[in-house]
């Protein structure tokens, strides 16, 4: 038993050695990082070293248990060879400039193209609508300076509106009988002409250095015959969405006319009520290049009716004095055709130089030829550019990529109104921009201090000034809406 209190006081004797070196370690790199701070320049390198010196005397009186969990607790400063290690960079900023600008532009570009499609997709659900609408835009622009002149003389709205309506669609309406008229007059004579065209075409061949023979001929005639009547369904379901179509003409030609009728007798207030539905900031701007674009298509579609009437005339007139039969029913086609740009000039060229060769020859079809390409190169150069002038003027490659668009989207109809969309749209879209840019200089600052000095009118004229685009701003001059009249005018 007396070995025991012995053995403790050798237990504790020990412990307090253990205790004694981890304060002595502790206070080692304690003083090691206290001179670290004083020598990187830090003023108050000093305190900690002096609370650790109390805390130390106070643990070293508080006895062996609480100096070890200090110890314990307490965690060395790395040594000095030690690498650095880099903290790791904001993943924004390690994105390289040109990649997240592409991608900003991207997510707008995908935004921008996925409301064009679901914007064309509805179009295409709604292209009769959407057709006839704007056909009956371009039938107003064309009538509209008659109801306004009417109005002039003392006729009432009313009474305005249904005469040039109703005149119109009159005159619209017997042109359309007349073609149809001729044709069915003339559609003997002409097939007998297509028939002694055919076999004078087949002489020829035989008679011609290619070698062709007459069982090749009656073989190639076979093989179509066989080709007619091995499709004679297809043909049959050919002739049924034939019908349908005319069912469909026939409606958008109805919606047409009332639209027409409203747009001229209402077009004012529907104009207003449509500057209702535009945002308060950007009213004012749409107010001023509505005008603007109604000028533009009004100009488009007279011009464009100028001219195709010239074609007509000039081409019908070289037509009937080569005696190619259907002259007239020909020259309203030139007139139909030419509201489509280039193509329509190219269709209704070679259709007349056809029948011109199976009804009169080769001879015949090149002299044809040769008065279709005259007339369109005088319209190209003389008579479009003095007609139309620089209102609706847009770049020939514009007008390309808007027929094929135009057609590949709505067929016939999407090719004639794709034209007068792209002129209206590249004369919003300018005065968008002039007025925006015209807003931006009204809203500037003025000058101020010693620069308002330099902007005065006092101010020599080649004196430097430091707020040259402040002093254009104070003198450009406000850009004004002009009154909406009849119909947007």
């Amino acid at each position: 038993m007396s070995r025991l209190p012995r053995w403790l006081a050798g237990v504790g004797a020990g412990l307090t050695r253990v205790s004694e070196r981890l304060d002595a370690r502790r206070d080692e790199a304690l003083t090691e990082q206290g001179d670290a701070k004083t020598t990187a320049g830090d003023p108050g390198a000093d305190a900690p070293a002096a609370t650790t010196a109390a805390e130390t005397v106070g643990a070293e009186t508080a006895g062996a248990a609480p100096a070890t969990a200090a110890a314990v607790a307490t965690v060395p400063a790395p040594p000095a060879y030690a690498p650095a290690v880099p903290p790791r960079p904001d993943p924004v900023s390690a994105v390289p400039w040109g990649m997240r600008v592409a991608a900003e532009a991207g997510w707008r570009l995908l935004v921008i193209a996925g409301t064009l499609w679901v914007l064309m997709r509805v179009i295409s659900e709604v292209r009769l609508v959407v057709l006839a609408f704007t056909s009956a835009l371009l039938i107003t622009a064309l009538l509209q300076p008659t109801v306004a002149r009417l109005k002039r003389w003392g006729m009432p709205r009313g009474p305005a509106t249904a005469v040039t309506a109703i005149a119109g669609f009159v005159v619209m309406g017997l042109v359309g009988w007349f073609v149809v008229w001729q044709v069915m007059e003339n559609l003997d004579t002409l097939s007998e002409r297509v028939r002694d065209g055919i076999e004078e075409l087949k002489q020829w061949l035989l008679d011609s250095p290619f070698h062709v023979t007459e069982s090749q001929i009656n073989d190639i005639a076979e093989n179509l015959s066989g080709t007619i009547s091995s499709n004679t369904q297809e043909i049959t379901s050919a002739g049924l969405q034939g019908v349908t179509v005319m069912v469909e003409i026939l409606t958008g030609l109805v919606l047409a006319m009332f639209s027409t009728l409203f747009l001229l007798y209402d077009g004012k207030r529907i104009w207003n009520w449509f500057l209702k539905l535009v945002p308060a900031q950007a009213r004012e701007g749409v107010a001023g290049a509505g005008p603007r674009a109604w000028r533009t298509l009004t100009a488009y579609v007279r011009g464009t009716v100028l001219v195709a009437l010239i074609d007509a005339i000039f081409i019908g007139l070289g037509i009937y004095f080569l005696d190619v039969p259907m002259a007239v029913p020909l020259a309203v086609f030139i007139f139909l055709f030419a509201f489509i740009p280039l193509v329509g000039a190219v269709m209704s060229g070679a259709l007349a130089v056809v029948v011109a060769l199976v009804t009169q020859g080769v001879f015949t079809a090149l002299l044809v030829l040769a008065v279709v390409l005259a007339v369109q190169q005088i319209e190209g150069h003389v008579l479009q550019p003095f007609i139309l002038g620089r209102a609706v003027r847009v770049h020939p490659l514009a007008v390309v990529l808007a027929v094929a668009v135009g057609g590949i989207t709505a067929g016939i109809g999407g090719a004639v109104v794709a034209v007068p969309l792209v002129a209206v749209t590249n004369t919003v879209v300018g005065y968008l921009r002039a007025y925006g840019k015209e807003q931006s200089l009204r809203n500037a600052p003025p000058p101020h201090g010693s620069t308002a000095v330099g902007a005065s009118p006092d101010a020599p004229v080649d004196a430097p000034t430091a707020n040259a685009p402040a002093a254009a701003a104070s003198a450009a001059p406000a850009v004004q809406a002009k009154p909406v009249t009849e119909n947007g005018t």
